[in-house]
């Protein structure tokens, strides 16, 4: 590792940390804040860090990854967990909504596609399953971005010039997505709905140093694991309380 990159503040964990209340932020404001006000869209933009901050670090931290089983089989068993409270939080009447499948799920599908990269030597089988694992996204949150960001990345490697235009890519499009017409007032929202994503290609390139945290390795690998359900369910719990 290069001396220039020790000296970045960040590591793999803080940034984390940040994305999961970046998330908290999204969530609160679906629930409790009235659309289109400032707040609600600030908060929700700002929880935009939160999808592509944790498809890189899917892609980064699939190298490391001792047991792609073990690894495979717990973002299944965390979506399971998760599901009954994603459809509390997306519930806007009554107690429980289906709308889809929960972020997890998507996370799974993603580690999928990176499974199909290493594993499947015919290129155009693996384009196949790559396609397939896109389309069943549809089915679920971040739908089609989480898997185009985490194809982004894997493409990208280590290559900061690679991550630096992923991430354009990522805003751009998300951005473009985002535009309901070509008015100035509009083109400056779609913009604004990228600034989570830009936020997220800033600390990955200039303040991120590589690292995991020295300390609390264990913890915080659960924390980020249990915050998603728990997060959901209490959230959840609240909205239909005030009902």
């Amino acid at each position: 590792m290069e001396f220039s990159e020790r000296k970045k503040p960040l590591n793999r964990d803080a940034i984390k940390y940040i994305a999961m209340f970046t998330m908290f932020l999204n969530h609160f404001s679906y629930i409790f804040l009235t659309r289109g006000t400032f707040w609600h869209d600030t908060l929700t933009n700002i929880g935009y860090f939160t999808a592509v901050t944790m498809c890189y670090f899917l892609v980064e931290g699939y190298g490391y990854t001792r047991s792609k089983r073990k690894y495979g089989l717990r973002l299944l068993g965390f979506a399971l967990l998760s599901q009954l409270p994603f459809m509390m939080l997306t519930a806007t009447q009554g107690y429980f909504r289906f709308i889809g499948f929960n972020m997890i799920f998507t996370l799974l599908l993603c580690f999928l596609i990176l499974v199909v990269d290493e594993r499947i030597e015919n290129r155009w089988g693996r384009v196949l399953l790559k396609a397939l694992l896109l389309l069943a996204s549809c089915f679920c949150d971040w739908a089609i971005f989480a898997p185009v960001f985490t194809m982004l990345f894997l493409w990208a490697g280590k290559d900061r010039k690679r991550i630096a235009v992923s991430y354009m890519i990522a805003a751009v499009s998300f951005g473009c997505a985002s535009l309901n017409a070509l008015s100035p007032l509009d083109v400056l929202q779609a913009a604004v709905s990228a600034l989570g994503i830009v936020a997220s290609g800033i600390c990955i390139l200039y303040l991120y140093n590589g690292r995991r945290a020295e300390r609390g390795r264990t913890f915080s690998q659960w924390f980020f694991y249990l915050f998603y359900p728990v997060h959901l369910l209490a959230l959840g719990l609240l909205r239909i309380a005030l009902m």
